[in-house]
């Protein structure tokens, strides 16, 4: 594992996206596993303006999106599918057809996880998959709980996410229950992992990530055990961890 610390959130996404733009270079078929939410976002922001500069090129990679709201169109506002689209899918190069996020408005769900995990599969894995945490130690939509042999699979979300979540809609009530999320084996499964951990909102959950014991009550304590793991966190986030004091 190696952990990288910086000052605040904007060098910790100039870092990330390095990385991301680094593995592009090295593979241009690079099948990258990505997030949404606020952690990413500043990431994707700079990647374009990589992409922009004429760095790199995504017209031979492809993404599997870690999760998606179950019931919600993919033109609401808060869709998974719509951040993607403009926070990066809009801006780069992808070639079309080589964008995958789970359906959650598929009239099967069970099937349409079945489905989706076929598709990783078949595309030889992900080789580099980005994460998030959320305050609750989840990756993905994998609240605590989930069991680490987990592949892609229907998520009742729980009432922390909901909260956390919910600044994003008008209301708590409308914020959907369930997701469909890559599971924490799918999630382990991938070639590399980048966790990007931001504020100090989220030192508890990093705390127990890496130095607490490995348990499915903190599903992203199970991170450490990949062998190829990467964690930029800012000063905020580590402020707790005991191996930076």
């Amino acid at each position: 594992m190696e952990l990288v610390v910086l000052e605040n959130g904007r060098e910790v996404s100039r870092y990330a996206a390095r990385i991301v733009a680094q593995q592009l270079l090295i593979n241009p078929k690079t099948v990258l596993g990505l997030a949404t939410g606020s952690t990413p976002e500043g990431m994707y922001s700079k990647l374009v303006r990589i992409f922009n500069e004429d760095l790199i090129t995504f017209e031979e990679a492809t993404s599997f999106n870690l999760d998606e709201y179950v019931g919600l169109p993919k033109d609401h506002p808060q869709s998974y599918f719509r951040f993607m689209k403009e926070n990066l899918l809009d801006h780069v190069n992808f070639k079309e057809g080589a964008n995958h996020m789970p359906n959650g408005l598929a009239e099967n769900l069970e099937e349409e996880c079945v489905n989706y995990e076929k598709m990783i599969t078949s595309h030889g894995g992900i080789d580099l998959q980005v994460l998030g945490i959320g305050r609750n130690a989840h990756i993905g939509f994998n609240e605590p709980g989930t069991e680490f042999v987990a592949e892609t699979h229907v998520v009742d979300l729980t009432e922390s996410t909901l909260d956390a979540n919910a600044r994003f809609f008008t209301s708590i009530e409308e914020v959907p229950k369930k997701a469909i999320s890559m599971g924490i084996k799918t999630i382990m499964q991938a070639r590399k992992i980048l966790l990007l951990v931001i504020g100090g909102s989220k030192a508890d959950a990093l705390v127990k990530t890496l130095e607490g014991t490995i348990t499915i009550d903190y599903p992203s304590s199970v991170l450490k055990l990949h062998p190829q793991l990467t964690v930029v966190a800012d000063k905020a986030a580590a402020a707790k961890l005991k191996k930076i004091k």
